[in-house]
């Protein structure tokens, strides 16, 4: 457990995104030390930095946009929030871990790790059997929860929402693979079917974890019981609030600030100065409607700004061997939320979500 404690730093600098001297330090450690972390780091900070991006692509439109304020996962330094948006954060960033380490499992990137065959051979349903090559989830999720669940070091209900969303990502991705069929027979007739289990494209998973989040059940907790101080008493209000809740599902303990308006304390922007949609091609509802979310349901005003941008064009090959372009200009209109001159900015602000 000593190394966990000694990897945790370098895991929380990829989530925020920052590299310090602690960073440094244990990158020092890594190339020094036992070699199952040398083996996995490089997986582990490409799964977190995956996991990032997605929910940066999830929340692009919502009020709350997934701020480098948001990637620091564990409890440390008194990061103690356990809101909807942070159950996400926990969930992808989870799922993102252990995806690409059974990916790189399974592509024999990894020592001592392959993909799955154990069910080879066996009936999988009605004409067709396993076999072929399935992802390593098993592997994935084994390694991924000692990276990501040793951040968490406290006791409370918040460190066990926490481990909560940390398993409910990683049973994501095993919800969300694909079983992948090569025919068999006769000219492959397809009278019998090989079967294995795929991981699914990320987005996908992604796209699943959203759905849980907007979904997300709050934590009602026996405050009587947690206020007696005694530790007992407090493992028994946890176990009781958590046993009603499946491990699939997003939970949270403390409502959602107001994300409309900026917090400096919590690091939230605000969504003053946010670029919104209002038309285009291929746009979701949800896209589409994200001006009056962002701007008129927080008391602004969506402005109108033109920009021109200069790219290359025309570009025509010249034997040999060189491309030569000319100069487009383009004008490009995108519509930004500010602030209403002489009115109470918080005015026509809803409550989120």
């Amino acid at each position: 457990m000593v190394f966990f404690h000694l990897f945790t730093p370098l895991v929380l600098c990829v989530y925020s995104n920052v590299f310090s001297a602690s960073a440094w330090s244990v990158n020092n450690f890594l190339m020094t030390g036992p070699k199952a972390f040398l083996t996995y780091s490089s997986s582990v900070q490409v799964g977190a930095q995956s996991g990032i991006a997605e929910c940066k692509h999830q929340f692009a439109w919502d009020r709350w946009n997934c701020p480098e304020s948001a990637l620091q996962l564990s409890t440390h330094n008194g990061l103690r929030s356990a809101t909807r948006e942070t159950s996400f954060v926990h969930a992808i960033s989870s799922a993102g871990v252990m995806y690409t380490l059974t990916r790189n499992c399974s592509m024999g990137d990894l020592d001592n790790c392959g993909c799955d065959d154990s069910r080879n051979g066996k009936i999988g349903g009605r004409g067709w059997i396993w076999g072929g090559c399935s992802d390593n989830v098993d592997f994935g999720e084994r390694i991924s929860k000692q990276y990501v669940d040793a951040l968490e070091t406290g006791q409370d209900s918040r460190a066990a929402v926490n481990l909560h969303n940390n398993e409910a990502g990683r049973l994501a991705v095993k919800a969300t693979m694909k079983r992948i069929c090569k025919c068999h027979g006769m000219s492959e007739s397809c009278s019998i079917q090989t079967c294995w289990l795929q991981l699914s494209e990320f987005r996908e998973i992604g796209n699943y974890l959203k759905l849980k989040h907007d979904h997300a059940q709050k934590l009602e907790m026996d405050k009587r019981r947690m206020r007696a101080g005694n530790s007992a008493d407090n493992r028994g209000a946890i176990a009781e609030a958590f046993s009603t809740i499946a491990r699939t599902e997003l939970i949270y303990l403390e409502d959602s600030p107001d994300y409309c308006v900026k917090n400096a304390s919590l690091g939230f922007l605000g969504t003053e100065g946010r670029e919104c949609l209002q038309s285009g091609d291929n746009l979701s509802q949800w896209e589409k409607r994200s001006c009056r979310r962002l701007c008129h349901e927080c008391g602004l005003k969506v402005e109108e700004r033109r920009t021109e941008i200069v790219s290359s064009c025309n570009c025509k090959f010249q034997w040999c061997c060189t491309v030569n372009c000319e100069q487009c200009t383009q004008v490009v209109t995108k519509h930004y939320c500010s602030r209403r001159e002489r009115s109470n900015p918080h005015s026509k602000r809803r409550r989120h979500h």
